[in-house]
């Protein structure tokens, strides 16, 4: 049997016009069926965002249908918008913002005022799975799709690596779906090209077995003062498809190199923060760096039992190296922008191993259709690090940095094992559906056991353990009285490894217990005539560790982040596109350690997040496309006191592709501007009161071709 891939075409924007003041003719939606191998929903109208997209264990899911927010984005947006990475992917999302600045070797962000990534995390899943991904950037490279899934989500993807709350970003890597051989050439200001090739083949007498594999390589001067970055990547993806039998391989490897790394600030207690510098300047030394190097693989396969039974099983690992030498972050003194940097050496290895298993099933009892899961999974991390005392530091300043001699850095010479922890847990959920999957129920729960093991740093001796289990269930439902509306509801828990007590801790090294995290969303979905649409309300809570008056580390404190989230995309007519959307957020610390901080606003957790991006293809001149996106975000703190706030700021990104064929070859033309007026902005803060610069005017050029 053949694999089938349905694609949807709505012809409603395919209209014929015999006469000026003539009606538009608006014919009915085709289906058209075909062998293929996708397994990826098709894109929405538009071609920005996708139809479906992952919900852990419940798997790929249309939009209209799931009880939860959640945004998938094409490759095609991803390369209109020459975003390398996932946190450029991710701009025009309101609900996601990137808490690093432009040229800084980390992606970390804040999805629904919560943190996510941050650190050595590992929070980003690879086609559902944690353990894969490279622990610190995504590049775009081998993206099929980066999707969104919005609120706490352990129970339905199991207890992220770092217990990340306010969703969960996973990539859908790129497999070979038809044939392809498409070379990119790139440029990025000041002086940086790139290259990429990508080349997809079918194989067999039915293209049962698939390969595709992707490289690419840049080197050159960022837009950064006095920074340079070496990126390349290597991705490969093996597949087979059987009547019965699936099966899918991927390999990758992906290499990251940074002198002068941007990095973010810490600013001095009592002192306000102040304004933002010209984002090209760079406060980091030309001699400090930042190496990192990623492994992965995963395997996938799927075993059809019987007609709807399915036996599956995921099985995957990477590895992370680090080098480098730099300040964690400066510390700004004043209101004039001094500056104070203390680089240290840091060297880290962190390796990661995941299995899951288990069945999926499809039945009927009655009216009522069923869609089960059942999964078991194991996921393993061991971390290992050499981190040297600073030897000495280096004074600067944000609007004018100072370029001082190299200062050489202390080493230990090797690397003591840092902490290792063991994810284990069993789940099932079961999707009822019922009157032509008009009223579809989704309940589910997960039974979670977290072993962690925390030990001395640079010494290797045990310093704290835990092993806890925790137990989370969550609940959706999606009503849809018509065709093109969808009204939804759910309640989910998410469940975080506790925080380690920091060294200023009476308590130093000692691992809290398991936080639990709690979400209400209510919300509607529309799709109409290529546009879409989605409008939800959603409170989130979580538990805090903070230190106390007498310096004991406990879970002492609770935030609560309430929110409304509108979402746009799609056609407005079939030459004009829009994506983005509004979210309003009212965080609060409703409980803390310092009863003076009760009531005030969570670090990085602004009252407003408005991105609204638009594309229009020129009717007179077939193939040119402009776009333009506006990206807004509300002040922010940078201190639980909330004394310390960093400004809103708007940002505005301009770009133009053009479309045509050389000798029958499809090429594509693409420039892009970010910030065209070259706003001087804070990007955002982290949890742990840090703040980065934003992204200068950088200009983006591209070239590619499908031979």
């Amino acid at each position: 049997m053949t694999a089938l891939v349905i694609v949807s075409v709505p012809l409603a924007t395919i209209a014929a016009r015999a006469q000026q003041g003539q009606s538009q003719l608006q014919l009915d939606e085709i289906v058209v069926e075909g062998a293929g191998t996708s397994q990826v929903p098709p894109a929405f109208a538009g071609g920005q965002v996708a139809t479906g997209a992952r919900l852990g264990l419940l798997g790929n899911t249309d939009i209209q249908k799931s009880p939860f927010n959640v945004t998938s984005y094409t490759d095609q947006f991803i390369r209109d918008r020459q975003a390398r990475t996932a946190s450029e992917a991710l701009a025009l999302d309101p609900s996601v913002r990137a808490t690093q600045g432009t040229g800084a070797p980390f992606d970390s962000f804040y999805i629904r005022g919560f943190p996510a990534n941050e650190g050595t995390s590992g929070e980003i899943a690879f086609d559902g799975v944690y353990g894969v991904a490279p622990s610190f950037r995504i590049f775009s490279d081998y993206a099929e799709r980066i999707e969104v899934l919005k609120g706490p989500s352990a129970a339905i993807t199991g207890v992220s690596p770092n217990g990340g709350i306010g969703g969960v970003i996973n990539i859908v890597p790129k497999r070979a779906e038809e044939d392809l051989t498409r070379v990119t050439l790139n440029y990025a200001s000041n002086a940086r090209p790139g290259g990429q090739l990508d080349f997809a083949r079918r194989f067999g007498a039915n293209r049962e077995w698939g390969l595709r594999v992707i490289t690419s390589l840049s080197d050159g001067r960022t837009a950064l003062d006095h920074q340079s970055e070496q990126s390349g990547v290597g991705a490969l993806a093996l597949d087979y498809q059987g009547e019965r039998f699936r099966a899918w391989a991927y390999f990758l490897a992906q290499t990251d190199r940074f002198n002068a790394p941007a990095r973010p600030f810490f600013m001095q207690a009592g002192v306000p923060v102040p304004k933002a510098p010209d984002g090209r300047r760079n406060v980091t030394q030309p001699w400090e760096y930042s190496d990192v190097d990623d492994r992965g693989g995963l395997l996938r396969m799927e075993y059809d039992v019987a007609d709807g039974i399915t036996l599956f099983g995921n099985a995957g690992a990477s590895h992370t190296g680090v080098e480098r030498y730099f300040a964690s972050a400066a510390t700004i003194t004043n209101l004039r922008g001094d500056t104070v940097t203390a680089p240290q050496f840091y060297g880290l290895g962190v390796d990661r191993q995941t299995f899951e298993g288990g069945v999926r099933a499809k039945f009927e009892t009655g009216f009522i259709r069923h869609a089960l899961t059942v999964q078991l999974s194991r996921y393993h991390e061991e971390t290992s690090r050499e981190f040297a005392a600073a030897r000495g530091s280096y004074a600067s300043n944000i609007y004018n940095p100072v370029r001082v001699p190299e200062i050489a850095p202390l080493r230990i010479g090797s690397q003591a094992r840092l902490s290792d922890s063991t994810l284990t847990g069993v789940s099932a959920a079961d999707t009822l559906s019922a009157f032509d999957e008009r009223v579809l129920l989704t309940v589910g729960v997960r039974r979670q056991n977290v072993e962690a093991r925390n030990y001395v740093s640079n010494v290797g001796a045990l310093a704290s353990s835990y092993d806890k289990s925790a137990t989370t269930p969550f609940v959706g439902l999606v009503v849809r009285p018509w065709e093109n509306v969808s009204f939804y509801g759910n309640y989910v828990e998410g469940l975080s490894r506790g925080d380690i007590a920091p060294v200023t801790a009476s308590n130093a090294g000692e691992i809290l217990a398991p936080y639990v995290a709690r979400q209400v969303e209510a919300g509607v979905k529309l799709d109409y005539s290529g546009f879409g649409a989605s409008l939800a309300a959603f409170q989130i809570t979580r538990p805090i560790g903070e230190l106390s008056p007498a310096r004991t580390f406990a879970e002492s404190g609770e935030q609560r982040v309430r929110g409304l989230e509108l979402n746009v995309f799609g056609q407005i007519t079939s030459q004009w596109r829009v994506l983005g959307g509004l979210t309003l957020l009212d965080g609060e610390l409703t409980r803390t350690a310092a009863a003076a901080n009760i009531g005030n606003t969570p670090i990085g957790v602004p009252r407003i997040q408005l991105n609204l991006g638009t594309e229009w293809d020129v009717p007179w001149v077939p193939g040119l496309t402009l776009n333009a996106a506006v990206i807004h975000t509300g002040k922010q703190f940078v201190d639980a006191a909330n004394s310390q706030a960093l400004s809103d700021w708007t940002r505005l990104d301009l770009g133009l592709r053009y479309a045509t064929q050389f000798n029958g070859r499809k090429t594509t033309f693409r420039a892009n501007v970010v910030n065209v007026t070259d706003a001087k902005y804070w990007a955002g803060a982290a949890s742990f009161g840090t703040f980065t610069q934003g992204a200068p005017r950088t200009y983006l050029l591209s070239m590619s071709a499908d031979l």
